[in-house]
This record gives C-alpha cells, sequence and structure tokens, in this order.
C-alpha cells in the first residue's frame, strides 16, 4: 500500500540562509528578527555580473526568445549581451542621456528590452520598464502619462508600430523614438537594427568606471494599488545585495547554472528584479515565455514548458492554478516540468493550499515525490525579497524567516504586527517624492511595508511568519469587528477551486460580509457542458453553475466562526476587472480598494439585497 501523500519525501536540493533566525524584544511590543547567517561579500554593480559571465561563459546562452513570439528560439550568450550592451551604452551616451533623461522602455519581454536595460547598467543609465497595457488596453494613458511625466525620459524605446497612437499623444517632438521593428508614420524614429551595430567609443569605458553600488540603476514603478504608481530608486548595490541574499537562501542555484522559462513581466520587480536577476548574477539562462496565466495565454506556455525543463519554475499563484489544470490534460507537460525542477515558488499574492496541493499530487505522479513550494516576502522598494520560506513545513500563507543581511522589526498597529525592513536592499527613497520618502520610512530608516504578520508558533521560531494581510485593505464592519481580508479571500478561493478566478470583501456600513466573485468562466462554461465564448451571463445563470456557487456561498457560511469571517452574500461578475480603473495588474492581481470604488453601486446594491442584482444567498444566514 502506497503512503499517504503527506508523507511522499522531498526532492532533495541546498537551500539555507533562512532557515533559522535571532528574535529580540524592544519597548512597545516591538520585536525584532535577524538572520543567523550574515550576508556574504558580493558584486557590488551588475555590470561586474556580466563581465564575470561573459569571461567565465562567454558562449552560454543568456537569454532566448521565440522569434516573433512562436518561432524558432533566437539566442544572446553572455559575450554577446556585453558586446550589445556596450554598443548601446554608446548610444545612450550619444543621445545626451543620464539620471534626469533616462530611457524609457514600452515593450514586452524581448531580447532588445535586456540589452538596453544591461545598456544602462554599464554606462550608468536608468531605464524606465512600462507596461505594455498602460498604452495598449488603457483609453485614457493615465497611467502612462504619469509614468512620463515623473521621469522625464530624455528617450523612448517601443517595440512596434502599436505603440504610435500612445507616442503620437504623449511624446513631445523632440523625444527621440526608438523603434524595435517597423516605423511609426508621421514621426521620425532611430532603428534597432541600425543601432545594434553601433562600437562603442571610450567614453562607455569611462562611463562604466564612474558607475557604483549607489548609481541609479532602474526606475521601478509599484503596481499603484493604493495610488498612483510611485517611482522606487533602484541602485546598483539593492540588486547585487538582494541577489545575493537569494543565492544564499537558495544554494542550488550555485550546483548548476538554473534554467528559468518565465513570463512575468519585467516592469514589476518579480520579473524584472528577481527572476531575471536569479538568472544573469548566477550564469544562468532565461527562456522568455510569451504566454499569460489565462486558458488562452497557456498554449504558449505550455509548449514552452514541454520543450525547455526548467531548474526552478517562478510564477504567481494564478499561474500555478493554471499550470496545475493544465498538466491534469497533459502528461507530457508534467514529466517536462518535473523532470529536474528542483523547486516551485510564488509571489505576488497568496497561494491556496488547494492548488499546493494539486502541485503535490502532479509531483507524486510524476517522481514519486513532492517538490518545495518556496515563497517569501517582497516589494518593489525591497528589490524584491525580504523574507524567504525553503523549508519542507511550507503551507499556504507562510512567509518564512529574514533573508541575511535583512534587519526585520514588528510593530502593533491597531491588534496587528506591522513588519518593516532594513538592509542595503532596500531603497534609498521613491523618485522626485521627498515627502512620499519621508512618510515610507519610520524614525529608525526602517520601511514601512503596511503588511501585517504574525509568527506561526511564538515557541519555534523556526516555522516563522504568517502572512495577516495589508493592513490598508482590512476593514470594519458596522459592529466594530475587523475582518482581515487576505486570510479570509484565500479561504473563498479555495472554497470554490478552479471556478472562482478571486475574490472582492465588502461590508459597507454592515454587519456581514458581502463577497465580489471573479469567476474563471471557461471552467464555469465547462461545468454547464456550455461551448467556449458562450457570453458569461448565459454561463453565469446556468443551473449547474449556480448551484456550484450556493454549496459555496452554503459552506463558507457554516465553516464561519463569526461575523468577521462568515460570507453572507455572493454575487458573480460578469464584466472582467478593468485596466484603467487599476482593478487589476498585469501579474493579475485584484486592488481591493479599486474594485469597490470602481463598482461602488454594485457593491451597494449588493449589500441591501437590490432585487435588481443577482445575489446568491447563504443559506440559514
Amino acid at each position: 500500500m502506497s503512503s499517504p501523500l503527506s508523507e511522499r519525501p522531498f526532492r532533495e536540493v541546498r537551500v539555507g540562509g533562512c532557515v533559522q533566525a535571532t528574535l529580540w524584544h524592544a519597548p512597545g511590543g516591538v520585536m525584532r528578527l535577524r538572520s543567523t547567517e550574515d550576508l556574504q561579500l558580493h558584486p557590488q554593480r551588475m555590470s561586474d555580473v556580466l563581465a564575470h559571465w561573459a569571461e567565465q561563459a562567454p558562449e552560454r546562452t543568456a537569454l532566448a526568445r521565440r522569434a516573433g513570439g512562436d518561432g524558432e528560439w533566437q539566442r544572446l550568450s553572455y559575450a554577446e549581451l556585453v558586446s550589445l550592451a556596450r554598443g548601446l551604452g554608446q548610444v545612450m551616451l550619444d543621445l545626451g542621456l543620464s539620471v534626469e533623461r533616462p530611457l524609457a522602455l514600452l515593450c514586452e519581454n524581448s531580447l532588445e528590452h535586456a540589452a538596453w536595460m544591461m545598456a544602462g547598467f554599464w554606462v550608468g543609465v536608468p531605464t524606465i520598464s512600462i507596461s505594455p497595457s498602460y498604452a495598449l488596453l488603457s483609453k485614457d494613458y493615465g497611467k502612462l502619462r504619469h509614468l512620463l511625466a515623473t521621469t522625464t525620459p530624455g528617450a523612448v524605446f517601443v517595440a512596434d508600430a502599436r505603440f504610435e497612437p500612445a507616442v503620437q499623444a504623449l511624446l513631445a517632438p523632440e523625444v527621440p523614438v526608438i523603434v524595435g521593428q517597423g516605423t511609426l508614420a508621421g514621426r521620425p524614429c532611430l532603428c534597432w537594427d541600425t543601432l545594434r551595430q553601433t562600437r562603442p567609443g571610450p567614453a562607455v569605458e569611462a562611463a562604466r568606471a564612474a558607475t557604483g553600488p549607489d548609481t541609479v540603476a532602474k526606475l521601478m514603478f509599484t503596481s499603484g494599488s493604493t495610488r498612483l504608481p510611485k517611482a522606487v530608486i533602484t541602485t546598483h548595490r539593492m540588486l547585487c545585495a538582494n541577489q545575493q541574499m537569494l543565492r544564499q537562501c537558495m544554494p542550488f542555484l550555485m550546483d548548476e547554472p538554473p534554467v528559468l522559462v518565465d513570463w512575468l513581466p519585467w516592469n514589476h520587480t518579480f520579473g524584472g528584479n528577481h527572476n531575471l536577476g536569479i538568472a544573469l548574477y548566477n550564469g544562468g539562462t532565461l527562456y522568455i515565455d510569451d504566454g499569460k496565466p489565462t486558458p488562452a495565454g497557456m498554449v504558449q506556455t505550455i509548449r514552452n514548458l514541454s520543450e525547455i525543463a526548467p531548474t526552478v519554475y517562478f510564477n504567481v499563484p494564478r499561474g500555478l492554478e493554471e499550470l496545475a489544470h493544465a498538466m491534469d490534460r497533459d502528461p507530457a507537460l508534467r514529466q517536462s516540468l518535473f523532470s529536474r525542477c528542483q523547486a516551485f515558488m510564488f509571489a505576488a499574492a497568496g497561494l491556496s493550499q488547494a492548488v499546493w496541493d494539486h502541485l503535490d499530487r502532479h509531483g507524486e505522479a510524476a517522481l514519486g515525490q513532492r517538490l518545495r513550494v518556496l515563497s517569501g516576502l517582497g516589494m518593489t522598494e525591497t528589490s524584491p525579497t525580504s523574507m524567504f520560506l525553503v523549508g519542507t513545513h511550507a503551507r499556504a500563507g507562510y512567509i518564512g524567516l529574514p533573508c541575511p543581511g535583512v534587519e526585520v522589526k514588528l510593530v502593533p498597529v491597531g491588534d496587528k504586527l506591522e513588519v518593516r525592513f532594513r538592509g542595503p536592499h532596500v531603497m534609498p527613497g521613491y523618485w522626485r517624492s521627498p515627502e512620499q520618502t519621508a512618510q515610507a520610512f519610520d524614525e529608525e530608516g526602517f520601511y514601512c511595508t503596511g503588511d501585517a504578520v504574525t509568527l506561526v508558533d511564538p515557541q519555534r521560531l523556526s516555522l516563522g511568519l504568517r502572512f495577516d494581510g495589508r493592513i490598508a485593505e482590512d476593514f470594519k464592519l458596522s459592529t466594530g469587528t475587523f475582518v482581515s481580508v487576505g486570510p479570509l479571500r484565500a479561504r473563498v478561493i479555495a472554497a470554490g477551486d478552479p471556478l472562482i478566478l478571486d475574490v472582492v470583501l465588502a461590508a459597507p456600513d454592515r454587519d456581514d460580509l458581502s463577497a465580489l466573485v471573479f469567476p474563471r468562466l471557461g471552467d464555469c462554461a465547462a461545468l454547464a457542458g456550455l461551448p467556449a465564448g458562450t457570453p458569461a451571463d448565459e454561463v453565469l445563470r446556468h443551473p449547474a453553475v449556480k448551484d456550484f456557487f450556493q454549496a459555496v456561498a452554503d459552506r463558507l457560511w457554516q465553516e464561519g466562526t463569526g461575523s468577521a469571517n462568515r460570507i453572507a452574500r455572493l454575487h458573480l461578475l460578469r464584466e472582467p476587472p478593468s485596466v484603467d480603473a487599476g482593478e487589476i495588474t498585469d501579474k493579475g492581481s485584484i486592488n481591493q480598494r479599486a474594485v469597490l470604488t470602481h463598482r461602488a453601486d454594485l457593491v451597494q446594491a449588493l449589500c441591501t439585497g437590490d432585487p435588481a442584482v443577482d445575489i446568491l444567498r447563504a443559506r440559514h444566514a
């Protein structure tokens, strides 16, 4: 008889760095933590990292992307990447670019995108990776206008003519525009194919010699979950220190050059700092995945993962969920993914225990073993990782212990504990925003995250911390009872797996809770036996779908222990989250506040029981 899955062994990999910590108490209920392992010596500039691998492994592929998104792999070796970076660095200098006039990159992840970033590292010119959705999906260009006004770029690189309307609407005629493919009608442009042939002159190495640990490497914008995005000053010191922290937490990265297959956008810190950085810092290879964690986008991801077996796999929770469902139907994909993968890791949102268990079942089927699921806590302001979790005791919501070199302070805020960070990986501030910078740090120079945490077990510090939600997202019922949104949201998603994409909790002036549910329409249609593409209203009114969600509502009510964790009403949303309204980020995470603000009338109607709104009420509520 086979042993239960929970008793199956884990694939052996080397981990460390964040497995033990010291904790001491300070006045006012404050607690402080540090890793028992010191941060080791490491490079101080990303250009030093690139130069090292160009010398040690010049022919190894650094980056690859399919031609046209779905053709053959096009590759850049480390030697080619450095050569291209030096030539494009000369272009930057010729254009007069500088910290005050950086280069904006309006494009998806690509070889060209990476080359410009590396050129900026080399000559000390910051780059700004901007979400393409701000130009291609937005109707009013509000966020894009804000980003450009904040950073005043001296030149802009765009992938192709798709971006022409945004360029014509927002860029002054004197700002040079570089086009990756094709041209823009009615505007003189510089051509990528010409510029990539530029030979570097002596000024390039002189510019590199003038860079140091505190040179600005990037201006990276936050996702703007509570207000307009802020430009985080990201230095070479931050990037290099954080990569060394990650290497010490995951020493298996040094056992062989890591291979990543990754879609996460470089305009966000998880993709652009964490994942891209891991590949480059450790002399590995990053295969750019043009897929997305959606039913349609997974087609490309599945093809890539079936062909390229990663040594470690990173994704947001929704991506891992989509992948787990895809492996149910595709055993060959499962075998390829698990063949040499040493660990999964997720970030940007909480992973439900249901998805976690689903991945474990696939590990059992492929290997007879489970893979570690790594996680942690980080943000754009900390480049990104501050807490990390590598132990086999991991569960949904666990975030581990401090990385080497990170100082952690836990500060009482109401009935929560806010986690704050200090260390070489923390930003010096927000670009051209001294007031926001001052507000972001406490009197001791700790960055105030706004995230709440608890100790998993005060008697067993090695188990680490548990995420306890965003303090700004939590709210009170009319009775004065606090609702902890993060944990409850995770429970609702788990209860509705696989038909719930995400959920937003609401209780305006009420003493009970309602929930706006973003359903997975494809899975709902499949449950109802309806063809793909069936209108949302028809899918969600189908008896099989309504019965499923009624059972979810009843279960959530019955399992609740009080008004702060019981859902009285559900409403299934027909409209997807809006980019222009800030309801969703490129990573697919939902902005609770933006949804509540944008759909305020619907929220009020739901909570008051308006008969014009389809409402699923928990029976016995």
